[in-house]
């Protein structure tokens, strides 16, 4: 009886722990990434190139503000399409 109450928690509890080690592992990995891509924005040649590579990882200039847009290619499609009926 008492082993069929501690079930439930000691399952959660190995669950629990799984999904920990999981999400660790994927923290290393991008960590490990992260690094690998600073270490390349550090290394690169020309002030251009690394504002490039900046603005790729996502940083951005003290001041500035983060905009994300999203679902430009299904503009540019909308976009050509209407374009089309006008000059078609």
């Amino acid at each position: 009886m008492i082993g069929v109450l501690y079930y439930k928690p000691v399952h959660t509890y190995f669950e629990t722990r799984h999904a920990l080690a999981g999400r660790a592992k994927e923290v290393r990995e991008l960590r490990t990434e992260q690094a690998v891509l600073s270490r390349r924005v550090a290394t690169s040649t020309s002030p251009e190139a690394l504002a490039r590579e900046a603005r790729r990882l996502g940083f951005v200039k003290p001041g500035e503000r983060l905009f994300i847009v999203k679902g430009i290619p299904a503009w540019r499609r909308a976009h050509s399409t209407l374009r089309q009926r006008e000059h078609g």
